[in-house]
């Protein structure tokens, strides 16, 4: 009988037990030093706000929506090209004294290239 293949076996059993024990062992390892590392993240951010510290309602309730027409101000007439920054500085736009608020023409679905048959 051979005896060497025996001892091969055997050597490579001892070897095969101990590559997944070692494996796991860095796995554990590995997850133990993402907690740590969690917890110094976390440490190092600011806390929570207390109850008194949260925001609060108004005294005069919740703040309402406002509709209001506004109207684009006018191009100003000038004899060179102007550049956008030129055309309506910080104001694009005003309020409109107008309380109607603006519709689409009847038969449009006010949109270009819709599909419909728009106002013709």
């Amino acid at each position: 009988m051979n005896m060497e293949w025996t001892d091969i076996a055997a050597e490579r059993s001892v070897l095969g037990g101990i590559a997944p024990f070692l494996a796991g062992v860095v796995v554990v390892a590995m997850l133990i030093g993402a907690i740590w590392l969690g917890a110094r993240v976390r440490a190092r951010e600011p806390r929570r706000p207390r109850p008194e510290e949260q925001p609060r309602m108004p005294d005069g309730g919740p703040v309402r929506e406002e509709r209001v027409n506004r109207e684009p101000d006018e191009i100003p007439k000038s004899d060179y090209r102007l550049t956008p920054y030129e055309v309506h500085g910080n104001m694009g736009s005003r309020p409109s004294e107008e309380k109607k608020r603006p519709r689409w023409s009847k038969g449009s679905s006010g949109s270009f290239g819709s599909g419909g048959l728009g106002a013709h």
